[in-house]
C-alpha cells in the first residue's frame, strides 16, 4: 500500500510539473533587418512581455526577417505569432490588393497597435549629384530586397513614377544590413528604405561616407499620398544626420503590430497591457518610439479590425468606446 502510495504521489507531481510546463505558452515577433528599427522595437514589447512571465505564462522571442511582408505572410501560414508591418501593406493584406492580391485577402489579420511614423529615405553620395528625387533616373539604386516593405513600397513609387528597372544604371536588390556599406563603397549611388528616426542604419550611411538626404516631393508622389489613407507627408529634421542641415519633405507610413485570429484572446490582451501599461518604459527603449502617443496608437494606420485581446484591454484602460 505505502508503496503504491508514494508511486501515486509522485506520478501526480510528475503530471501537475507537466501541466505547469505546458501553461507556458511562446510567441514569436518577426520584425526586420538587425539595423533597423522593426528589431529593437520587436525586442522592445518582448522585453515588456517576459518581465511578467511568470503571471501569465507566455515567453516571448524575436526574430529578424525580411520585412513587413514577410512578416504578414508568416503570420498568415502560422509561423509567427505577431509582426512588425508598415500600414499601407497592413492595408494589402486585409484587403487581398497589390502584392497580396494572387493569395486573396488575409481575413484572419488583426491590428494589435501602430507604433512609429516611417518616412521613405533617399540616401545618396554626396559626389553623385542627387538633389531631388527625379534624380535617380540613370543612377545605380538599391530598390531593397523583395519581401520588404522598403522594397514594395519602392515598386509602388516606381509605378507612380512611371519608372522600371530598366529606368535605373543599375538596381541592386541588398537588404538594410547591407546597403549603407555598398554606399560608401561606392557600389551603389542611393539607397532607399522607409524606416523610423532616428535609424541606425542611416546614422551609419551618414557617418561613414559624405551623403545627403534627398527630398521626395513631386506631383507624382503628392497624388499617392492623396490616393491613399495609409501614406501622409512626413518630414525628415534637419541636423539629425551628417551632411544634411536642412528639413526634408518625403512621404511615409507607419509601423504597425499586427497578429491573426488565431492567436487568443489572452494573449493578445497580455501583450497590449505590457506595453500600455509600461508606456514610459517603452517610449525610452529606442529614440523612435519616444513620442509615441496612446490616442494614436491605437488608430492611426490600422487597416484591419483590432485582435479581441487588444480589443479588451483597450476599452478596459477608455482609449476605445
Amino acid at each position: 500500500m505505502r508503496k503504491s502510495l508514494a508511486t501515486g504521489v509522485m506520478g501526480a507531481a510528475l503530471l501537475m510539473g507537466s501541466t505547469a510546463l505546458a501553461q507556458e505558452t511562446f510567441m514569436s515577433i518577426g520584425t526586420g533587418g538587425v539595423t533597423g528599427v522593426y528589431y529593437p522595437a520587436g525586442g522592445a514589447i518582448c522585453r515588456l512581455v517576459n518581465r511578467d512571465r511568470a503571471e501569465h505564462g507566455i515567453r516571448c522571442g524575436v526574430e529578424s526577417t525580411g520585412g513587413s511582408i514577410f512578416n504578414i505572410n508568416a503570420i498568415r501560414s502560422g509561423e509567427l505569432e505577431f509582426g512588425v508591418a508598415q500600414s499601407d501593406w497592413q492595408y494589402h493584406a486585409f484587403n487581398g490588393t497589390s502584392r497580396f492580391e494572387e493569395n486573396g485577402p488575409f481575413e484572419g489579420l488583426r491590428a494589435v497597435f501602430s507604433l512609429h511614423p516611417e518616412p521613405f529615405t533617399v540616401v545618396a553620395r554626396a559626389d553623385a549629384g542627387i538633389t531631388s528625387f527625379d534624380d535617380l533616373a540613370g543612377k545605380r539604386v538599391n530598390i531593397g530586397n523583395p519581401g520588404s516593405g522598403q522594397r514594395g513600397t519602392m515598386d509602388v513609387v516606381m509605378n507612380a513614377m512611371g519608372w522600371t528597372m530598366d529606368t535605373f544604371a543599375q538596381a541592386t536588390e541588398l537588404p538594410p544590413a547591407e546597403q549603407s556599406l555598398a554606399l560608401c563603397d561606392n557600389n551603389v549611388d542611393a539607397i532607399v528604405y522607409t524606416v523610423g528616426h532616428p535609424s541606425g542604419a542611416i546614422q551609419e550611411a551618414t557617418t561613414a561616407c559624405d551623403t545627403v538626404l534627398v527630398n521626395v516631393d513631386n506631383d507624382a508622389i503628392r497624388a499617392l499620398v492623396e490616393e491613399r489613407d495609409y501614406y501622409r507627408m512626413a518630414t525628415i529634421p534637419g541636423g539629425m544626420y551628417r551632411g544634411t542641415d536642412e528639413d526634408i519633405t518625403t512621404f511615409g507610413v507607419g509601423a504597425t503590430f499586427v497578429s491573426s485570429d488565431a492567436v487568443s484572446e489572452e494573449m493578445g490582451y497580455q501583450v497590449a497591457r505590457a506595453i500600455f501599461e509600461n508606456l514610459d518604459q517603452f517610449r525610452a527603449l529606442h529614440p523612435a518610439l519616444a513620442n509615441l502617443d496612446p490616442a494614436e496608437m491605437v488608430s492611426d494606420g490600422l487597416s484591419a479590425p483590432l485582435h479581441p485581446g487588444a480589443e479588451r484591454f483597450f476599452r478596459e484602460a477608455g482609449l476605445i468606446d
